[in-house]
């Protein structure tokens, strides 16, 4: 596609430069996508190490701190957890997995003693060890940081029971995976928080199962679609569970070109299946920096980029979507290349649109850049640098149509920068950096 001229001119409105925008995205859709070849999916398998890897300049440290800041500000002494949320007092498990990567993660870079990375691991691994379990069995979805009882989105005194999630868990069991193996003096502590977690209950026929509380019953499906499934799946793997249902990333796939690039997706969407296919650069990046792309291709990952990068060339619109929290109403958002047969889809999980509320992401720009290093992942660093920091960590991101940063502060935002950061150094996706290596397959029956 063209340049569009008026989108670079500091004269043009924002609500139409928005409106420009939106109608080169709308347009940016092919139906018939480029497929990705065998010969492309063979040679993603193989290891990935990041370009221009040692030590971390003078920048990128300043980096790493300035993340660091927000897991200074949010810990909980009383109990090991984090907040995933500025100065509110809960957590997911999978931002308490993302807090245990910003834990090793500051302690690698030498922003944290290794005493006092002792004393806050061991307290974080002791309290998950002894949490109380939905119906004795998992965690539950989230927790109060301060007091450990089970409580509902947004909801922080009020005891509510809703469930758990097996991509939250599986996000958690790549990292205690990564401790243990990493720290043998922790192995005890990691093992026996697994053991405290009746995990058969996570698996069914070899697909990833979660529980959800609708209308004041509970129910028990399948959880994940192209991106999240395959990695969350190869975290159980780690830990010998049986998931190979939810590893095969070709079963549900399809392609749709997005501004001229073959873009991989789920083929179950709300429509025929009841959850949202959202194609979102988290996963890949996520896979790439911890497991080196052995749960979803490289070439996945390259062609989610290059549709962003693709977007730029077109709008000049600086593009690295994802979901996360916002610093207003609805409050949490997936910013999707497609999703349910739209493309760059900013909606909610219940799938109301909010495409005004789009925002370039500050970890999806920083984790391209450490896994691509190329010039156009390094104006996605430079433009978090510039507009995004804040003297709590790092701004979420920065909204397309408003121009102004998404303040929002999280541990998910923050920690993923660090353990990109991390990557960056030692040269190395992160388990095969830790020595981990994967189970084989557990002789047990998965769980009725």
């Amino acid at each position: 596609m063209q340049k569009t001229d008026i989108l670079t001119s500091q004269s043009t409105p924002p609500v139409q430069e928005a409106e420009a925008i939106a109608r080169l995205d709308a347009q940016s859709l092919a139906w018939r996508g480029t497929p990705i070849s065998p010969s492309q999916l063979k040679i993603a398998k193989t290891p990935y190490t990041a370009p221009g890897v040692g030590t971390l300049t003078l920048e990128e440290m300043a980096i790493a701190h300035q993340a660091w800041l927000y897991f200074e500000r949010n810990w909980n002494n009383e109990t090991g957890l984090t907040n995933s949320i500025d100065g509110l007092s809960s957590v997911t498990i999978w931002d308490q997995a993302v807090a245990i990567a910003a834990l090793v993660s500051a302690k690698e870079l030498n922003i944290l003693s290794a005493s006092e990375f002792e004393v806050k691991i061991c307290k974080t691994l002791q309290t998950l060890a002894s949490l109380p379990l939905y119906k004795e069995e998992l965690p539950h979805k989230i927790y109060n940081t301060k007091t450990l009882v089970p409580i509902n989105y947004g909801q922080l005194d009020k005891g509510n029971k809703i469930g758990w999630s097996a991509l939250d868990l599986g996000r958690i069991a790549i990292w205690l995976k990564i401790v243990g193996v990493k720290y043998p003096q922790l192995q005890a502590q990691t093992e026996a928080v697994w053991k405290h977690w009746r995990v058969k209950r996570l698996t069914n026929n070899g697909q990833i199962y979660g529980t959800s509380i609708v209308q004041n019953k509970e129910e028990y499906s399948q959880e994940g679609r192209l991106g999240y499934e395959n990695y969350a799946a190869y975290g159980l793997k780690l830990w010998g569970l049986y998931v190979n249902q939810a590893l095969d990333y070709q079963s549900h796939t399809a392609f749709i070109n997005i501004y001229g690039q073959g873009v991989p997706y789920d083929r179950r969407n709300y429509k025929n299946s009841g959850a949202n296919n959202y194609v979102l650069s988290e996963p890949y990046i996520l896979d790439g920096i911890e497991t080196g792309f052995q749960a979803l291709p490289k070439a996945y990952a390259d062609r989610v980029l290059a549709a962003q990068e693709a977007r730029y060339q077109a709008t000049k619109q600086l593009t690295a979507v994802t979901e996360d929290y916002l610093d207003r109403p609805p409050y949490f958002v997936y910013n999707s290349l497609f999703a349910n047969e739209e493309p760059w889809a900013t909606i909610t999980d219940s799938g109301q649109k909010y495409n005004h509320l789009r925002f370039l992401s500050a970890k999806a720009a920083i984790g391209w850049h450490v896994l691509y290093n190329t010039p156009y992942t390094r104006q996605l660093c430079d433009f978090v640098q510039v507009n995004l920091e804040s003297s709590n960590g790092w701004y979420n991101g920065f909204y397309e149509s408003l121009h102004q940063p998404n303040k929002a502060l999280t541990a998910n935002n923050n920690g993923v920068i660090l353990e990109s950061l991390l990557y960056k150094q030692v040269g190395k996706p992160l388990t095969v950096w830790a020595g981990v290596h994967t189970s084989h397959y557990s002789c047990n029956q998965p769980y009725q």
